[in-house]
């Protein structure tokens, strides 16, 4: 085997940020992979992952609300109507 080059190990933001101008198509992938020293193969696979990927962003659900006043239960209408009324007879 000949002592060629060494794989490299691209980080995750390289690979958004390369895919990502993939996706806005201002380039072709051999402009953005001469631009980056990537070949434009690869562009294209980062380029096909994140827009396969893209759609798992909105999957998750959502947190617990947060409580308006504390943690404090919220009263029902019934109770807010009797205690409203309590406070209108003791007038």
């Amino acid at each position: 085997m000949s002592e060629g080059r060494k794989r490299k190990a691209h980080s995750a933001e390289f690979k958004a940020k390369v895919g990502m101008e993939a996706i806005r198509g201002l380039k072709t992938l051999n402009e953005i992979g001469q631009q980056y020293g990537v070949h434009p193969v690869v562009v294209g696979h980062w380029k096909k992952e994140i827009l396969e990927r893209a759609a798992t962003i909105f999957e998750g659900k959502r947190g617990p609300k947060p409580a308006a006043h504390g943690d404090a239960p919220r009263a029902t209408t019934g109770q807010r109507c009797s205690a409203a009324n309590e406070v209108i007879d003791a007038a």
